[in-house]
């Protein structure tokens, strides 16, 4: 159905700060790509064609009005192309609508949604259309979750070849990441926040690891929320906030490939914050911090210097080990500060690897690695400045 669209990718939310970065790189690294077409679009004229000078983009760049809250602009954008990338957020507040457009009409969506609880509800509500329609809708597609999704999957991918077995335990440790969480992160948590205080029953999604695999309930799993020393690694842990989205999406993930990585399987994330008395001082101040739900938290469309994004960097550790004792290491770095300067490239290559690569995926709600897998691996390695490799 989607095969005759006007447009390969419509980058939704242009003249936001997110969907600016993701326009820009789709004009760097694609712009002498004839054979892919995309185009900008946002609720103003006006602002989409002062974005698109700035960024340097060419003025045949084809510009889309369309608005949330006018649903025949929203269903004219969905209809013109094959994949709708949408920074518009928080989603609980402006992408009902548009999921639900994308899954009548066979359209696919990547987004970067990090909001689980709104997330089951899209599943529940659209899955089945979306399989009907062919519609492939992938949620997560920046810094939550592809790291952790794609780590994980990668390492269990290495397991089976190496050690002729799934690892049932795996631990995420971020080791290293300097950057600044988005406005848009930072207004999604709100949204979610009012959102539980109004229905206990999104309190309850919210709490479950399993939320995001409907009618599956895996085996208990660690909090992860206090600070905690490990022997293993000869460092303190604290919480890591994006570990509520992450764990959620990595289980979907594997009831999504058929419990690849089995039915017991146990998964959590935690920050690495050094040894001794300091690594506990960081630990102790890292899970106290509630800056990102505070006033003072950046506003969406608020972000960091050029400067500032293109020295940022993430390096997350996976450690794995099978029911015999062997274990396996793999890492995830990245170039670039993860909330923004990353995370534009990660969807950018998400979109393209759905309209390029994983044209064999049927329609459904999915993940990044059951959708995308070793194909996205590639890309992000080869465009997005991601490297994925084993640890002895």
């Amino acid at each position: 159905m989607s095969s005759t669209r006007e447009f390969d990718i419509i980058v939704y939310g242009a003249t936001g700060y997110t969907g600016r970065l993701v326009a820009e790189y789709l004009c760097q690294e694609y712009g002498n790509d004839s054979q892919l077409r995309w185009a900008m679009a946002g609720r103003s004229q006006s602002k989409l064609e002062a974005v698109r000078d700035e960024i340097g983009a060419p003025a045949s760049t084809p510009l889309v009005v369309a608005d949330t809250s006018d649903l025949a602009s929203l269903q004219a954008m969905v209809e013109r192309t094959k994949v709708v990338l949408t920074t518009v957020g928080p989603y609980q507040l402006y992408g009902p609508e548009l999921v639900r457009i994308c899954a009548e009409t066979g359209t696919d969506y990547v987004d970067l949604c990090g909001e689980p609880a709104w997330m089951r509800q899209m599943i529940d509500a659209h899955g089945e259309t979306a399989k009907q329609s062919g519609a492939r809708i992938v949620f997560s597609c920046g810094f939550d979750s592809i790291p952790f999704d794609l780590g994980v999957y990668f390492l269990q991918q290495a397991a089976k070849e190496q050690l002729g077995c799934a690892l049932p335990r795996v631990k995420g440790r971020v080791r290293k990441m300097k950057g600044t969480f988005s406005g848009g992160t930072a207004a999604s948590l709100k949204a979610t926040m009012a959102a539980a205080k109004a229905n206990p029953e999104i309190f309850k999604l919210l709490a479950n690891p399993f939320a995001l695999t409907p009618g599956f309930t895996g085996p208990a799993q660690p909090p992860a929320m206090k600070p905690e020393y490990d022997e293993s690694l000869g460092s303190w842990a604290a919480p890591f906030i994006m570990a509520a989205i992450n764990t959620r999406n990595v289980h979907r993930s594997n009831a999504l490939l058929g419990h690849a990585y089995g039915e017991d399987f146990v998964y959590d994330e935690m920050l690495l914050t050094g040894p001794g008395e300091q690594g506990e001082a960081i630990a102790n101040t890292v899970a106290g911090d509630k800056s990102l739900a505070s006033d003072d938290a950046p506003k969406p469309g608020e972000g960091p210097s050029k400067e500032e994004r293109e020295t940022g960097f993430y390096d997350v550790l996976f450690i794995g080990e099978a029911t015999d004792g062997r274990s396996l290491k793999a890492s995830v770095a990245g170039k670039r500060d993860p909330g923004y300067g990353s995370t534009s490239r990660m969807i950018a290559e998400s979109a393209i690897c759905l309209v390029r690569d994983a044209t064999d995926t049927q329609g459904g709600i999915w993940t990044t690695a059951p959708a995308m897998g070793d194909k996205l691996i590639k890309r992000l390695q080869e465009h997005a400045g991601l490297t994925f490799k084993l640890e002895p």
